[in-house]
């Protein structure tokens, strides 16, 4: 299986359901693996279902460094910014994983953060589930793409398909969403830089398939009726 090769400020945004913070979680164990220092900081501010620091003891017991707001802001829904964050990004590790909101609300912060992004480079990654209501056809991702692209001020680099039904996901599922991220990524001209499948699909897929590394997720994150 090719390896993941990611590194410097990597930002994970995508629209409300497509699993960015659950990809950006998994990508950040997958990286640290490879004996990559990596931070992972969480500026989803809208969501409080699925965020990153859900998932912090899980993190930090490997090693990856996690940037929260204060504890007194963990609940809090509102624009607020550590300040090791600007500062995790003007000195980043090896790997700086910025989960953001979903949607171009959920951007906004990015664009609250441009002096500390300034002469830096970005990967700026939207992960695409292809089976959520607004992005299950090219058009559509390229809509979600533009939207997030003007609240941001930030300009999307690459692509990430995350074909995800939850329990009802199926080995063609994923087929499928990668043939589909294929297309966007040729209307768009965004690279393409990888697909997720649970890691009980690994030994059933076919790799030969895929032009890119397959990021295998365990899943960490879930919602409140299943807790």
């Amino acid at each position: 299986m090719t390896q993941i090769s990611l590194n410097g400020i990597v930002i994970i945004c995508g629209n409300y359901g497509s699993g960015k913070t659950e990809t950006a979680v998994n990508l950040a164990f997958n990286r640290k693996k490879t004996g990559l220092d990596v931070a992972i900081a969480d500026l989803d501010l809208v969501n409080p279902y699925f965020r990153t620091r859900e998932a912090r003891e899980a993190l930090r017991d490997c090693g990856i460094n996690v940037v929260l707001p204060d504890a007194k802001y963990m609940q809090a829904d509102l624009p607020i910014l550590a300040r090791e964050v600007s500062g995790a990004i003007r000195n980043p590790p090896d790997l700086l994983i910025l989960d953001a909101g979903g949607d171009d609300v959920g951007v906004t912060v990015l664009a609250a953060l441009g002096d500390a992004f300034a002469g830096r480079k970005i990967t700026m990654i939207q992960v695409i589930n292809p089976f959520r209501p607004f992005t299950d056809s090219v058009k559509g991702c390229l809509k979600i793409m533009e939207e997030i692209e003007y609240t941001s001020k930030l300009k999307i680099t690459g692509l990430v398909s995350n074909s995800n039904l939850m329990e009802l996901t199926s080995i063609d599922d994923i087929y499928r969403g990668y043939e589909l991220i294929q297309e966007v990524s040729m209307q768009s001209g965004r690279e393409f830089k990888f697909i997720t499948a649970d890691v009980k699909f690994l030994p059933l897929l076919d790799m030969s398939r895929f032009e890119v590394p397959v990021l295998p997720i365990q899943r960490r994150l879930l919602p409140p009726w299943k807790k």
